[in-house]
């Protein structure tokens, strides 16, 4: 039977985020006696092109509203403010309505002053646009986004009666050539979870590892996914999802993984019996 103070010991579970959005959720798995391997599948670099983002943020002040769908979103806009000495003017005013996608997007915008008038009460950009989209009809609109970002939100905003000025403020890139010796234990199913945040995560490690290898281990490992929309890019690849969070967030991953090892224990002992 599992330590009651250390639920997950003796599990390895791998990591999929970049090392410095991962902090907190390795030391919760850790705390929980996890054995916790890095293999970071998504980074952000500056765009190609980084003239329109430029202008954009020297245009601040032209914008009745910025639209935040991602926490990378918002640290690079706030990294590129700061080299424009816009850093002021993003942090807001009250002609300003600003909008963030759940809970860790907004706290990485207050860590960084920016004030945030509203925050969706689901965690996808497609909810926050759903859940904003007629307030902004007829107001000009910054959404800046990740190159892989979903495209629809702009057209829905525009569509909605907005004026939406959206710019790539990052690229979604695999941050460096994955630890072979990880991928081989991956293959060999020595690992228990593989944690992944987002669709460009998985994308990646397909990359290396062929989709139908991944459907396969999925009957070994188990697969847990930060949200819905994570869940349904490792579904589109068929691959089984047994864990996935309430809450998109670090807490939500480590609560969903012990939920699911509690229940798995409870279930062999019900066999035992």
């Amino acid at each position: 039977m599992a330590n009651p103070s250390q639920p997950l010991s003796g599990k390895r579970i791998v990591v999929t985020r970049a090392p410095d959005r991962s902090q907190e959720l390795i030391r919760r798995l850790q705390d929980l006696g996890a054995e916790v391997c890095l293999l970071p599948m998504i980074g952000a670099v500056a765009p190609e092109d980084e003239q329109p983002l430029k202008d954009a943020i020297c245009r601040l002040e032209e914008f009745d509203a910025i639209l935040f769908v991602s926490r990378t979103a918002v640290e690079e806009t706030y990294k590129r403010a700061g080299m424009l000495g816009k850093r002021e003017v993003l942090a807001g005013s009250p002609e300003r309505f600003t909008a963030v996608v759940g809970p860790a997007t907004a706290r990485a915008a207050r860590e960084h002053g920016i004030r945030v008038d509203y925050v969706s009460s689901g965690h996808t950009g497609e909810g926050l646009v759903r859940e904003v989209g007629k307030s902004l009809a007829g107001r000009s609109v910054f959404l800046p986004r990740s190159d892989r970002g979903d495209r629809r939100l702009g057209q829905t905003l525009r569509e909605a009666g907005a004026n939406v000025k959206e710019v790539v403020a990052y690229r979604t890139v695999q941050p460096e050539p994955p630890d072979p010796e990880l991928i081989q234990k991956i293959r060999r199913a020595e690992i228990d979870v593989i944690i992944f945040a987002s669709p460009s995560a998985i994308e990646n490690l397909s990359e290396t590892i062929e989709p139908a290898d991944l459907a396969s281990l999925a009957a070994r490992v188990n697969f847990a996914a930060i949200g819905p929309t994570t869940a349904e890019a490792l579904r589109k690849r068929g691959i089984r999802v047994e864990i996935i969070a309430k809450e998109p967030s670090s807490e939500g991953l480590t609560q969903a993984i012990m939920k699911y090892y509690e229940g798995s224990e409870r279930d062999a002992e019900k066999e035992a019996k």
